[in-house]
């Protein structure tokens, strides 16, 4: 599978733990708790997403997201997953990926977008994560390095990123409209 075919046929990833579906109207129920779980909105990448700070609290605004996302998807801008853990069975967040197009280091880059319930920024929860998603999308979207967003108090998921090899970034993402972003931690891929 390759880059267009993600936009075509978006695959299921899935390890032990976990299993990556593309978003669906259906998952709101789940979703809800985590886009309005206080203690996790801090973690989410809201860079270059024109003020959206994803903190949904309502049925209709949780609808209203995924309605957008399945609409990028459909205009090929980015995939995003629903993460449902396979114990619970209950999604606990979401992946966003997409090879990032721009004038600046993070060029053909695989921008990895993750949301999770506050309750699963653990280190232990979120590496089998990272890990699926590493083996799987430096190839479904034919990017050479992976860069995701950690803030400095994301102390359990910055842990879990250097344990499967990223390494904090001294550049910074040129937003559309000019703006820096910083704090990103970048994966290059093994030849």
């Amino acid at each position: 599978m390759s880059i267009a075919d993600v936009y075509e046929n978006c695959p299921l990833l899935e390890n032990e733990q976990y299993l990556l579906t593309l978003v669906s109207k259906d998952d709101w129920r789940d979703l809800i708790k985590v886009y309005s779980d206080v203690k996790a909105v801090p973690f989410f990448n809201s860079d270059n997403c024109n003020g959206d700070d994803f903190y949904y609290t309502t049925e209709a605004r949780m609808k209203q997201a995924i309605d957008f996302w399945l609409a990028e998807y459909g205009r090929r801008y980015y995939v995003r997953w629903s993460v449902r853990d396979k114990i619970s069975g209950e999604i606990i967040g979401t992946i966003e990926f997409f090879n990032r197009k721009a004038e600046d280091y993070f060029n053909d880059c695989g921008l990895l977008r993750v949301d999770l319930r506050s309750d699963y920024e653990l280190t232990a929860r979120i590496k089998p994560l990272l890990s699926l998603v590493i083996e799987t999308c430096f190839d479904l979207f034919a990017c050479d390095k992976i860069a995701t967003k950690a803030i400095p108090t994301a102390v359990e998921r910055i842990y879990a990123l250097k344990c499967v090899g990223f390494k904090l970034s001294d550049k910074k993402i040129i937003g559309h409209d000019g703006s820096e972003y910083g704090e990103y931690y970048v994966l290059n891929k093994i030849v």
